[in-house]
């Protein structure tokens, strides 16, 4: 392993150029030393931008000498092809999430990493936001006492109706893309033992995806969790754990502006008091903690057993879902008939 991780990226999705490229400039032991896209002239405009190569296409970048781990910021669909062709290559992969659509091929794609020495890491990088960890102190503490019940949020305005997400083949849905933040941040706080009560998907007749969704889940010493998503809301990103003592509430939770000082609010007998952190950098977090994770020689077996958990609640959220059509067609996500 060399001195530093030697990075390539499949594909120019607005996830790569918006966050993770311009993050990378900042992170230790990670440096971008390649680009491709299904579009040669994308790719040259993206390399010449972020200082790289541009690949002939995902193969070519796959097979090339000088790249240690992929970054994947595909479509949801496509994860599973390439991120298992990315892995024969013989290189570590950091996948945006959700890995796949099903915990199956979730399993499969870990057993292949394992097998081969390999990480496959799952890109949950609010999880890499030191705001968590503060919050997860506060509760182990005791500030709010035992914790009875987590709620999480999180929606988005319509979007573009040519966008992917809209697209079943893609792995597009509102449970896929906005959804897995509440679920994985459930588990985060409350453990990995939480079990689906129930679940209602709010879907597309015109699409055949979901646009929204509301789950409940519970723990085995009944400790609940009440959480919300969509692509057909007013923009939130919140979550809150509220105890026998105290609330206390996170804004901006799951996509927190890199230069915003995060503001931990906890209620408690009509007073309200406010922690106010450093601001922190969740996608230049997580490049170094992927970077740092195989130049060290991590245990990797945390984040199979994390990936394996998050796909199985995923799939019990879908086949436990009572759906709902939206009625009157998908005028809110301009989708019309």
């Amino acid at each position: 392993m060399p001195a530093l991780i030697r990075l390539g990226v499949l594909g120019c999705a607005s996830i790569a150029l918006r966050r993770f490229l311009p993050a990378l400039t900042e992170a230790t032991g990670i440096e971008l030393r390649a680009v491709a896209s299904r579009d040669p002239a994308r790719a040259r405009t993206v390399a010449e931008r972020f200082g790289c190569r541009a690949a002939d296409g995902y193969d070519e970048l796959l097979d090339r000498s000088d790249i240690d781990a992929v970054y994947i910021p595909l479509p949801t669909g496509l994860h599973a092809y390439w991120v298992s062709r990315a892995l024969a290559a013989g290189k570590h992969v950091l996948s945006e999430k959700p890995l796949t659509s099903d915990h199956v091929t979730a399993r499969n794609l870990v057993n292949q990493a394992e097998q081969a020495g390999l990480w496959l890491l799952e890109n949950y990088m609010f999880l890499h936001h030191r705001q968590h960890e503060v919050v997860r102190d506060l509760v182990a503490r005791g500030r709010i006492g035992a914790t009875r019940l987590f709620t999480a949020r999180f929606g988005i305005p319509p979007l573009a109706p040519t966008n992917w997400r809209y697209h079943g083949e893609f792995g597009g849905g509102a449970l896929l893309d906005v959804g897995v933040y509440p679920l994985r941040a459930a588990t985060y706080f409350l453990g990995p033992e939480l079990d689906v009560v129930g679940s209602v998907l709010r879907t597309s007749p015109i699409r055949g995806v979901d646009l929204a969704g509301h789950v409940l889940l519970c723990t085995p010493s009944g400790v609940t969790a009440e959480l919300s998503f969509g692509f057909e809301h007013a923009y939130r990103s919140c979550y809150s754990l509220w105890g026998e003592r105290a609330r206390l509430t996170l804004d901006r939770a799951f996509t927190p502006p890199a230069t915003r000082p995060p503001v931990i609010r906890i209620e408690a007998d009509g007073d309200a008091e406010e922690v106010v952190l450093p601001a922190d950098h969740q996608f230049r977090n997580i490049a170094e903690f992927f970077a740092r994770s195989l130049l060290d020689g991590a245990d990797y077996s945390p984040q199979a057993r994390a990936i394996i958990q998050q796909a199985e609640l995923i799939d019990k959220v879908r086949s436990r879902a009572v759906c709902v059509p939206e009625p009157h067609g998908d005028a809110r996500s301009g989708l019309i008939d």
